[in-house]
């Protein structure tokens, strides 16, 4: 519990079988998280025994994507507040006690990488994902008029269960740029939104998108064109919200 709610910490995977028992025992070791689910998205052979040797459950995804996988751990997460992280070691759990405090005032707190102080030397985080989501998140500020952001794909993220449901219906990318769509989704409901920044450290592995710049910079168009999709009524809306 915190602050009298529960909560709920969702962890992807795919490919973190070296990193995500030590990740999971980081967020025990906070004393105030309910619940951890891992959603196993098809993930390397014994990710599931080191899931075993801790307190998480855990809960097996079909549909191959990092969309799809955490649209799952929301659709089971059954807290009053609900984090989502990656299990790759990049995130500090620890940082989850910044983005805590918000969560009285706001309904989705989005951690931002972006931030120079809190980049660990040896972190993807070059000068093209650090500008690049930079330039995305400027593009949603203008076009949407909302809070100031510095990040559009930062995994580590708190959001209240009203939110939660109310954004489910509108959410459907499968793939990686399901992170931006998240928080387009409540952009577009006008929910209460704040970025903090939070640590950013290397990878133990291998990414199976940001280390390829012949994957991030098709992502990083897919994302803009999402925006701008978004923005001039080409994207799809739930049913609830075209009547």
């Amino acid at each position: 519990m915190w602050d009298g709610k529960s909560l709920c910490v969702v962890l992807p995977t795919y490919n973190e079988k070296d990193s995500i028992a030590e990740v999971i025992r980081g967020f025990e070791a906070l004393g105030i998280v309910d619940d951890i689910l891992v959603v196993n998205n098809n993930a390397a052979p014994g990710t599931s025994e080191e899931v075993a040797t801790t307190s998480a459950r855990e809960v097996h995804e079909p549909v191959q994507g990092y969309g799809a996988a955490i649209m799952r751990g929301l659709r089971e997460a059954r807290t009053d507040l609900v984090c989502v992280c990656e299990p790759d070691g990049t995130f500090d759990p620890c940082d989850l006690l910044k983005l805590l405090p918000y969560t009285r005032e706001c309904e989705l707190v989005v951690g931002s990488r972006t931030v120079s102080t809190f980049i660990w030397d040896g972190a993807n985080m070059g000068l093209f994902l650090r500008w690049g989501n930079w330039a995305v998140a400027k593009v949603v500020e203008v076009l949407f008029n909302t809070a100031y952001l510095s990040d559009v794909g930062c995994t580590f993220r708190v959001v209240s269960r009203e939110r939660v449901e109310k954004m489910l219906p509108e959410l459907r990318v499968t793939g990686s740029a399901f992170g931006l769509e998240m928080l387009m989704a409540a952009v577009r409901q006008r929910a209460t939104i704040v970025q903090v920044p939070v640590n950013y450290r290397p990878r133990v592995g291998e990414s199976s998108v940001t280390g390829d710049l012949r994957k991030t910079v098709p992502l990083g168009l897919e994302m803009l064109a999402m925006v701008l999709r978004m923005r001039f009524g080409l994207w799809p809306r739930a049913a609830r919200d075209r009547r």
